[in-house]
């Protein structure tokens, strides 16, 4: 009989450095995090074998990638040199048009912007040449062949593609302080995430995009700031702010009685991938009440600071996405260039929502009511919905 895999920190680590021939993961933040989540698979994801694999698999790639950055930052300290300018962020609750508005905004040259390959694999991998980073974009593609061939209800939820712009969340799962909650049902991890200082999370997102800037530079890319974009700041607005002083925040905006029955069939499948035992309402529990204390987050810190938000409706973007980025150029006081707006247009034609099935599924299956979402998110559907 096979032995079950286990998730034990001081071993996982152990293993890490043997496999590498290296030693120092860097600040130590996140072996608390790393136990935590460990601890959580074990008593309470209900993990499939299969699971199991995949996650142990993750969590070793997340130990010997920060082995491996570093190691990069010793060889290479003028790595640190990289200055990472006030960033744009689009921040909003998945499926209100977040992923279309970075990659279109990914269009202009004058933005840095992460591939879904980078931040899958944003340590080179051996041997592989600085300056033509093949291996790793042809890894991440067939692994998205994989998974969507696997799974097609994915690509319905969101477009998954490994060469366009994505989100720099599995960038910040290298901190252990992340959404890790998107593998599993893991509660104990995520009430230990809500009093966790997340701050580490952000400096060492800030190292990260240190090393993939100063990579993009080997390879003659040149751009002034980074397009960056995930739903887990909404939770951490002021630490983005902290962390990256002058940011310009993109909040974007559609009913939550709409969207979060939608992120909970998203959650829903992604525990599936890794257990047979899933609860659908744990993931409408979770998410709706999760998304309801982030809005209340981001409304205080705007109410204190309103100067660095800037509002997109999600039918704006979707019905005139060109017209929503001159507004968001204008305001954030950026150029768009004709050749950047015909670039975008291109993009927009080869990138149509119609090329995609529908998203479909029924709220009631994951414990939602439209009653129940209007009572949890009155304050911000009063603040930013039309009704």
């Amino acid at each position: 009989m096979t032995e079950r895999i286990r998730f034990a920190p001081e071993a996982l680590l152990a293993e890490a450095c043997e496999k590498t021939g290296l030693s120092d993961f860097g600040e130590p933040s996140f072996r608390e995090g790393l136990r935590v989540f460990c601890a959580a698979l074990e008593q309470e994801a209900k993990l499939s074998d299969f699971g199991r694999g995949l996650l142990r698999q993750k969590i070793m790639e997340l130990l010997t990638n920060r082995l491996g950055i570093e190691d990069w930052y010793r060889r290479h300290p003028e790595i640190d040199d990289e200055v990472i300018a006030p960033p744009v962020v689009i921040v909003g609750l998945p499926r209100t048009g977040t992923t279309l508005l970075q990659r279109l905004l990914a269009q202009d040259p004058q933005f840095y912007s992460m591939p879904w390959w980078e931040s899958r694999y944003p340590v080179p991998f051996p041997g592989e040449s600085l300056t033509a980073p093949s291996q790793r974009i042809e890894q991440a593609r067939a692994e998205v062949k994989v998974m969507v061939n696997a799974m097609p209800k994915l690509l319905s939820i969101h477009p998954m593609d490994a060469d366009q712009a994505d989100e720099e969340v599995m960038l910040m799962e290298h901190s252990f302080i992340a959404a890790m909650n998107t593998y599993a049902c893991i509660p104990s991890y995520m009430d230990w995430l809500a009093k966790a200082d997340e701050r580490p999370a952000y400096a060492y997102l800030k190292r990260m995009l240190k090393f993939l800037q100063w990579q993009k530079r080997q390879r003659g890319i040149r751009a002034e700031r980074w397009v960056l974009k995930a739903p887990h700041h909404l939770l951490r607005i002021h630490l983005v702010l902290e962390l990256f002083p002058g940011a310009k925040i993109i909040q974007t905006h559609r009913d939550p009685l709409d969207t979060i029955p939608s992120i909970a069939s998203f959650l829903d499948t992604l525990w599936r991938i890794y257990s047979d035992d899933v609860d659908p309402t744990a993931a409408g529990r979770e998410w709706s009440a999760l998304m309801a204390r982030a809005f209340r987050h981001v409304m205080r810190v705007r109410d204190e600071n309103p100067a660095p938000f800037f509002d997109v409706d999600f039918l704006d973007t979707v019905r005139k996405p060109l017209d929503v980025v001159r507004a968001i150029y204008a305001w954030a006081g950026l150029i768009l260039t004709p050749q950047t707006e015909a670039a975008m247009r291109r993009w927009l034609d080869a990138n149509a929502r119609d090329t995609r099935a529908a998203h479909e599924y029924d709220a009631r299956q994951f414990g939602l009511t439209p009653q129940a979402l209007r009572e949890q998110f009155a304050e911000y559907r009063a603040r930013h919905i039309a009704t």
